[in-house]
């Protein structure tokens, strides 16, 4: 061992000597660290975790998907899309968007009407979305039927009363009874009576995503939900649509499907420029972008509120030292008269003060990653902890024993031995 390996040992024995002397004291010290570590950790393993489940959900929507909806680019305008409100974008729109001549690259066009409405059966009644949809729509967002079919082509066509339900309305209205072939009721809007519907599938669970979550909703042909159940037509009589989705042949061919979509619709609404357009085409991609946007900026501004904590403990660590200090003040006088060095007395207070905020450290990431832990396990929300996060929390406390043990550690370098012995 050398020379400076064997110093830096002795110094950091004479710091842990200290700390053990004065335990209670020590452990209220560390103990500012500990709670600002620990919720550092806990709280970017909480934005971390939010990031990585929004990241999944768009993942599972289907990286080539796109979303054209009326008014402006918004990060909630594609995942909500369902008002019904908006009536720029017409049924015309979807049957231009579908034809091969006009977007050469798109697989699935699937537009939907959708609207918030009572839904009934017998004694159970239940709020949730009815989407008017076309055959395509299964294919686009990759759903599946457990019992029975979904809506077809001949459905649309003739406008046909019947209804598909997702896997948790089909279990709220009818429990464990076989829903095939029942009637339901549709409330329509304004309290202007009920349409009975006939049920012809049930869906398989799909669970959630950004998008929403298809198992709560009840599907009907576009054009009974846009004339028969609720009123889209725009102020020229045209039927509308609340979102067209359209699929691209592959991935890679997404942004060429954005592109000859929203040169499509310029077009068709008599625009110029993007920027003036009554509609947006989003993908995936602007999707993920501005999510993973939102997240790091929540990520961080926890992660500022949590350091917050860890500047008080730093706060704590050098009121202490500088009592150290005083109290051992015929102790460095001692140590100066027989030889220590300005150096060494410098390096001995500043090894207590790191030593402090490391052991502080470490029993912060412990508390850390358990909060992380049980906040994960109440499945109320994602946490996720990454090595990022316990080395930046480490090399911060760290940091903070340096920073504020080194004005109390010169403070002790600086004495006058012969001041010092005097000392009382």
């Amino acid at each position: 061992m050398t020379a400076w390996m064997a110093d830096l040992w002795e110094n950091v024995r004479v710091a842990l000597d200290g700390l053990v002397v004065n335990k209670m004291r020590a452990l209220l010290t560390m103990l500012g660290v500990v709670i600002g570590v620990a919720a550092v950790i806990a709280l970017l393993s909480i934005g971390e975790g939010a990031q990585a489940s929004i990241t999944d959900q768009i993942a599972s929507v289907g990286t080539n998907l796109i979303f054209v909806t009326p008014g402006a680019a918004n990060l909630h305008g594609p995942v909500q899309g369902a008002s019904g409100s908006a009536t720029t974008l017409t049924y015309d729109d979807a049957l231009a968007v579908a034809d091969a001549a006009l977007v050469p690259d798109a697989r699935w066009v699937a537009p939907e009407y959708s609207r918030n409405t009572q839904v009934i059966f017998g004694a159970a009644n239940i709020n949730t979305s009815v989407q008017g949809v076309t055959a395509e729509y299964l294919e686009a967002f990759e759903l599946t039927t457990a019992r029975g079919r979904f809506v077809e082509q001949r459905d649309v066509d003739r406008r046909a009363n019947v209804a598909v339900l997702g896997a948790q309305a089909a279990e709220n209205l009818f429990g464990g009874f076989d829903p095939l072939g029942q009637k339901i009721r549709i409330a329509l809007p304004d309290g202007d009576g009920r349409v009975s519907l006939t049920v012809i599938g049930v869906l398989e669970e799909k669970g959630s995503s950004l998008m929403g979550s298809a198992d709560d909703n009840l599907f009907v042909p576009i054009s009974t939900a846009q004339t028969k159940l609720f009123n889209a037509r725009n102020p020229l009589g045209e039927l509308v649509v609340s979102r067209i989705n359209v699929v691209a042949a592959s991935e890679g061919r997404a942004e060429a499907v954005q592109n000859q979509v929203n040169d499509l619709l310029l077009r068709r609404h008599g625009f110029d420029a993007a920027e003036d357009a009554d509609f947006s085409v989003i993908n995936q991609a602007d999707l993920l972008s501005m999510a993973n946007q939102v997240t790091s900026i929540m990520t961080v501004f926890l992660g500022a509120i949590a350091g917050i904590s860890l500047l008080v403990g730093g706060i704590g660590i050098m009121n202490i030292m500088l009592v150290s200090v005083t109290e051992r003040t015929r102790e460095i006088g001692i140590r100066k008269a027989v030889g220590a060095r300005k150096s060494d007395v410098l390096m001995q207070f500043l090894l207590e003060a790191v030593v402090l905020s490391l052991i502080g450290g470490v029993v912060g990431i412990l508390l850390g990653v358990g909060l992380a832990q049980l906040v994960e396990m109440t499945g109320l929300i994602d946490s996720l902890v990454t090595w990022n996060s316990v080395l930046m929390s480490v090399g911060f406390s760290v940091a903070v024993g340096l920073f504020f043990g080194i004005y109390p550690a010169n403070r002790a370098a600086g004495l006058h031995p012969i001041e010092a012995l005097r000392y009382e």
